[in-house]
């Protein structure tokens, strides 16, 4: 009886430690949020594509827990709103953070 209690709390102690494995912090993503992220990247990055007058080649798109940062060079002001506008538009952002420049 004894070895049982045992037995049921290091079964529970090993079943704690690995679910705090997929827990995330302030400084790293659950494996459940970065799949949602690189989803969101996807869309945004084929958004972009789509978007007649960018240059997607040269538009960077990194998304952390819904935030989606644009970075690279365009040629004028209307392209970085534009993509901007494409990224507001997808399904999942929860804002949009420009690092873009003209050229």
């Amino acid at each position: 009886m004894k070895q049982l209690k045992y037995f049921s709390a290091f079964v529970m102690a090993l079943v704690l430690l690995s679910s705090l494995g997929c827990a995330s912090t302030s400084t790293q993503d659950s494996t459940g949020q970065y799949l949602d992220d690189s989803v969101i990247t996807t869309k945004v990055k084929t958004a972009i594509l789509n978007e007649p007058g960018l240059k997607s080649f040269d538009i960077s798109v990194k998304t952390v827990k819904g935030v989606v940062e644009l970075s690279g060079v365009v040629d004028s002001r209307s392209e970085i709103s534009k993509a901007v506008e494409v990224a507001h538009r997808v399904e999942g952002v929860q804002s949009v953070k420009d690092e873009l420049k003209t050229k």
